[in-house]
């Protein structure tokens, strides 16, 4: 069985964005040593372009498959990327998009869970990248195995939360921790079962 990880950045205060989704101002902590040990660790989650900008040549590490929803989605098509993460299989929940823009990316319409339970079932030693936003993820809660948070050292006050989800408290268990220079700090925890 495969993992579905919920690799995500947050305020202090759990907000992805702010009321609109927008998180460009947590863009100036994606620098120095924090930066160059995510892309070291986690080099798939860097969009193509990205990764060909800053010369990231690597393996994938953790992850073969992208779901994103399609707000996610919508901020690579804005600039004219129709499969961001080209160096993965990629799925975008969406009821808006009839046809997909690139033959890399297939959208789920429906039954989001089902298409995730039928991803995480198949054989393979990568694992499913869950890129955002809150809405997809509070969707998928239930089938979250694992949450890399990216905490930068902001406070929104209000904004989108790490999960669109009704109230039913849901346990982890806190795994590593990484505190770096610029005040971001990483914490893994993996579902309790």
């Amino acid at each position: 069985m495969r993992k579905l990880t919920y690799y995500i950045a947050c305020t202090i205060d759990g907000f992805i964005g702010d009321p609109e989704g927008d998180a460009t101002s947590m863009f100036k902590f994606t620098n120095g040593e924090y930066m160059a040990a995510m892309n070291a660790e986690y080099p798939e989650t860097v969009p193509t372009h990205g990764r060909e900008m800053f010369g990231i040549d690597a393996e994938n590490r953790h992850f073969d498959t992208l779901v994103q929803g399609r707000r996610s989605y919508q901020l690579a098509l804005d600039i004219g990327i129709t499969s961001p993460y080209n160096h993965l299989r990629e799925f975008v929940a969406t009821r808006s998009l009839a046809e997909s823009p690139h033959p890399n990316v297939e959208l789920i319409a429906d039954d989001l869970v089902g298409r995730v339970r039928e991803l995480k079932a198949e054989d393979g030693p990568l694992g499913i990248y869950l890129c955002g936003g809150s809405t997809i993820a509070g969707e998928l809660i239930e089938e979250i195995d694992e949450l890399v948070i990216k905490t930068y050292p902001q406070v929104y006050g209000t904004g989108m939360p790490m999960f669109g989800a009704d109230f039913e408290p849901r346990d982890f268990e806190l795994g590593d921790v990484r505190a770096f220079g610029n005040g971001v700090l990483v914490r893994t925890y993996t579902r309790k079962r």
